[in-house]
């Protein structure tokens, strides 16, 4: 790949794919290294992309196997981190609305099933991160985890019954006065 298309890559979608790596590695040093490895793998692999197709997904792809190489590497070596949760002002999922109190409440719920997302397994998390906010369709994520479309529709059911479990335990499903 040139240096030329990796740059057109990085204008186009880089910004996914760096919220890409921060949803991965929960940390923002190991994101930005992840980010970096992965347009690095991308310069010396000697594919060309095919603009047709869909290079962004490619890009997911790569970044999901280095983050899992990573892991495997830690995990040979008895090092594994402890996965951190993200500061509450890196990412705003909600904006805010005219009623503070539907903000606030909304706030605090985004809150709440962002940290449900980091503490379930990965095979549940990818999945998820991948489909709601990446908007990547399930044959795609299928492709980019290696796993069939049916396996991940499956990760995709269980992974929203979880969440909707931990939220209904942690008192979301009442009604607010």
């Amino acid at each position: 790949m040139e240096a030329r298309e990796i740059e057109r890559c990085i204008d186009e979608f880089g910004t996914d794919i760096y919220r890409f790596c921060l949803k991965l590695c929960m940390s923002r040093q190991d994101a930005e290294d992840l980010y970096q490895q992965t347009f690095l793998k991308a310069l010396e692999s000697r594919r060309t992309l095919d603009w047709e197709e869909n290079p962004r997904a490619f890009f997911f792809s790569v970044a999901h196997n280095l983050w899992k190489s990573d892991r495997r590497k830690a995990a040979r070596r008895s090092a594994i981190a402890p996965c951190m949760s993200m500061d509450e002002g890196q990412e705003h999922l909600i904006r805010s609305g005219v009623d503070p109190e539907q903000d606030y409440f909304r706030k605090e719920t985004a809150a709440e099933i962002s940290r449900i997302i980091g503490a379930l397994p990965k095979k549940f998390r990818i999945p998820l991160t991948l489909f709601y906010l990446f908007d990547f369709k399930v044959e795609q994520i299928g492709r980019m985890t290696g796993t069939p479309p049916g396996t991940v529709k499956s990760r995709l059911f269980k992974g929203r019954k979880m969440i909707k479990k931990r939220l209904e335990e942690a008192g979301y499903g009442e009604e607010r006065f």
